[in-house]
Order: C-alpha cells, then sequence, then structure tokens
C-alpha cells in the first residue's frame, strides 16, 4: 500500500494570517509523524506566503520519517535545498497570482534547464522528483533528465464531478505509474486527495507515496491533526 506524506502548508497558512508563532506547522509535523504519516511535505514558495525559511530549517532538525521539499527550480531554490539537505526535493511549476498549484511541471519544455538543476541537486545528495500531468511526453522527460522519480498530478482526477468522467482521469493515472515504473522512476501522486476520492489512488500498485494536505488540514481543525491523519491512513488502507 502506498504510505502517506502529510504537507502541512496550511497549517502555515492559518498562521501567516496573523503574523503569529501559531499554530506551528513544526509542532503539526511531529504530530502527524506520530499518528502514522511516513513523511512530511512543505512548500517553500518563492512568496513565502505560508511555509518560512525558519519552517524548514527547524523540521529538518526534527523530521523522523522523511522531509519532501516541494520547491521551484530558480537558484535560490536549489540554493537553500543544498543548505537545508532534505531527503527529497519536488520541483513543481509556481505562478505568483495561483491560488494553489495548478498543473504539472512542463517538463519536456526545459528538458536542459532541468536536467541541470536535477544534477546540482542529486550531487548534493537530494533524491529528486518532478511533479507532472499523468502525461506520457511529461513522464518520459521526467526520466530524460534524470529525476529519481515523479509525483502524478492528480488534480482532475479529483475535480471531475462524473462517474465516467472520473474513471477516465484514474486510467490515465494508473496508465502512466505503470509507465513511470516501467522505464525505473519511483512513482508518488498527489494533489486535491481527499477522504473521499482517495481510496482508488491508494490502490494502484505502482504508487508509492501520496502526498495529501489541505484536507488534512481542513479536517484537523475540527478534530486534531492526529485523529486527521489516522482516517486518512485508514481510508487508503480500504482502498
Amino acid at each position: 500500500m502506498a504510505v502517506l506524506s502529510v504537507n502541512v502548508d496550511h497549517i502555515a497558512t492559518i498562521r501567516q494570517a496573523r503574523r503569529a508563532q501559531e499554530p506551528d506547522p513544526v509542532v503539526a509535523a511531529a504530530l502527524a509523524e506520530l499518528a502514522g504519516a511516513s513523511g512530511i511535505t512543505v512548500h517553500l514558495r518563492e512568496d513565502r506566503r505560508h511555509i518560512q525559511d525558519r519552517d524548514v530549517r527547524l523540521l529538518r532538525e526534527m523530521v523522523k520519517t522523511r522531509l519532501n521539499l516541494e520547491m521551484a527550480s530558480t537558484d535560490e531554490m536549489v540554493k537553500i535545498a543544498l543548505s537545508v539537505k532534505p531527503d527529497q526535493v519536488t520541483l513543481v511549476p509556481e505562478r505568483r497570482e495561483e491560488l494553489t498549484t495548478e498543473g504539472g511541471l512542463g517538463v519536456d519544455g526545459k528538458k536542459e534547464t532541468l536536467k541541470e538543476v536535477v544534477s546540482v541537486l542529486k550531487e548534493g545528495g537530494i533524491a529528486v522528483n518532478l511533479f507532472v500531468d499523468p502525461d506520457p511526453v511529461q513522464i518520459k522527460a521526467s526520466h530524460w533528465v534524470g529525476a529519481h522519480g515523479v509525483e502524478i498530478h492528480t488534480g482532475r482526477y479529483a475535480e471531475v464531478k462524473g462517474s465516467d468522467e472520473q474513471a477516465a482521469e484514474l486510467e490515465r493515472i494508473l496508465s502512466m505509474a505503470k509507465l513511470a515504473k516501467r522505464l525505473g522512476l519511483n512513482v508518488n501522486a498527489g494533489h486535491g486527495l481527499d477522504y473521499r476520492n482517495v481510496r482508488k489512488v491508494a490502490a494502484i500498485p505502482e504508487v508509492e507515496e501520496l502526498s495529501i494536505g489541505f484536507s488534512i488540514v481542513a479536517r484537523a481543525a475540527l478534530v486534531g491533526m492526529e485523529q486527521a491523519v489516522e482516517e486518512m491512513l485508514a481510508a487508503m488502507k480500504a482502498g
């Protein structure tokens, strides 16, 4: 079964709404691990809208499972990653005007640049995944640039309403997970997954890890982080 990496970005979103000291995403990460999470994910954005540099440094010191740092492929972020040394970096697209990440990284359109970034991070001892749409062109390009793996974008699967449309999107994810695995890539998935739609994605044999944040944090606001994580793990297991 796929393991769970809990994204604690939106704990920081609540904190930054008041520029306060709490709730602390570092504390939330510790509670998530105690509840059974196999990893912690944070996205350090250029505009620092939620996670701050301080958070990343402290998380590196206290995370006992695996720390996954989502980031854009900029010189600034590469420098931070090489300094902090997360277990894994996931390169994602980023636009200041977006509410949240809107789609996968267009790897095929900037293969040479990404190959260089991936090489630098790998030389620094950091595993590198690329966040991509379930598209064979992007999967093959990810392999070409030397990434360790991909995180398949599940946003459209999570957003579509009709059962036929959702089944078609699930089939795309399944097919691309198989392709990535055949190419020797690690396969993760995430974006928009919640307690209702996670089961079928968790059941895909090739998917090794799910990265889930917003739905867990929203549930945690009502029942607490530990229970929210335990309920997500139960939903994944039911798949």
